[in-house]
């Protein structure tokens, strides 16, 4: 049993993951005490999207449910970043879900676009619900770097919430056409996105619309405190994109972008669905700085800023873990 949010969920199911990789079965299933911000692996399994304030009775609740609960599966994906070694990462800030590999050797298969360094330092981890890069990832590195300055302002979900959307407008993201700052315009300028599709060995190069200002790679239904911002597509929709339905161990992430500021505000609350770009079973994110100093990134909530290269590419590698983890069902029955 587990109390805690999303990350404490996520660093919980990646120990658990080592007794996978160490051959030491069997391995527990998960069960969920929401008690962070989003708690949208919370919501994914039945558990809700905050603990009561009666909280003994609810616990006996939840330890009820955990004993009698069917047991789900859900994808992990492992996330690999390969960056020139220029002496930027000694300054870099990873959070608790990555860890620092040293240096090592980038294999390049054909899809690389961009000048290679001959040497690359390169960091991993895992996530189970999203990975994102550019605006929402941005947002949330400001509230994380406030709520470490200044915790007492974050005193709650509602809160906390607020100081999001204040740090999306005082960053620009509704008035991305009236700033000449190159980190706020279209994720296009700096990034080429390939993919694998299911049961394909080849990369294949898609384009990234020049309104996206935000990709994010999506596991599960639940984004930003229960948000949905694929959708629920129609059949003839998925048949039409080539999509198919989605669900959390089917081995594909949802790639979707985000505009800017109203677009996101208007998917955040269902009015519209997202920009729908692939679906994949692996992804390849070659990021080109130019003018960007650094590209802000996030993985199941917990942000970084990301040191980008004038002269060499940064890549990210996505793929997904060969086993599952497992979560049991909060869902009443």
């Amino acid at each position: 049993m587990v109390a805690g949010g999303d990350g404490t969920v996520g660093w919980v199911l990646g120990c658990l993951g080592e007794l996978y990789v160490q051959n030491r079965g069997p391995v527990p299933p998960v069960a969920v005490i929401p008690l962070g911000t989003g708690n949208d692996l919370s919501r994914s399994f039945g558990w809700g999207a905050s603990f009561p304030f009666s909280w003994k009775a609810a616990a006996k609740r939840s330890l009820y449910k955990a004993i009698l609960g069917t047991v789900s599966c859900l994808d992990s994906w492992h996330i690999v970043v390969s960056m020139p070694e220029e002496g930027e990462e000694q300054e870099l800030d990873l959070p608790h879900s990555l860890r620092h590999l040293g240096e090592c050797t980038f294999y390049d298969d054909g899809t690389a676009e961009g000048e290679l360094s001959e040497t690359v330092c390169c960091f991993d981890g895992v996530f189970y619900n999203y990975f994102s890069i550019g605006m929402d990832a941005q947002v949330a590195y400001g509230f994380h770097q406030l709520r470490d300055e200044k915790p007492f302002l974050a005193s709650g979900p509602l809160s906390n919430k607020l100081i999001y959307a204040g740090y999306t407008c005082k960053q620009g993201w509704f008035f991305t056409q009236c700033i000449s700052d190159p980190e706020l315009r279209g994720l296009t300028n700096i990034i080429r996105l390939s993919i694998k599709k299911m049961d394909s060995s080849e990369w294949e190069h898609i384009p990234v619309p020049s309104s996206v200002r935000a990709i994010v790679a999506l596991n599960l239904h639940n984004y930003a405190s229960g948000r949905n911002p694929w959708g629920n597509l129609k059949p003839e929709y998925l048949e039409k994109k080539g999509f198919v339905e989605a669900q959390s161990d089917d081995g594909l992430l949802e790639i979707f972008g985000l505009k800017q500021g109203w677009h996101a505000s208007l998917v955040m609350v269902e009015l519209i669905s997202a920009k729908h770009i692939a679906q994949a079973a692996a992804i390849r994110l070659e990021i080109k700085g130019g003018q960007w100093r650094d590209a802000y990134m996030q993985m199941d909530g917990e942000p970084w800023k990301q040191p980008l290269s004038t002269e060499y590419s940064t890549f990210v590698d996505i793929k997904r873990v060969p086993y599952p983890s497992m979560i049991i069902s909060g869902a009443d029955r």
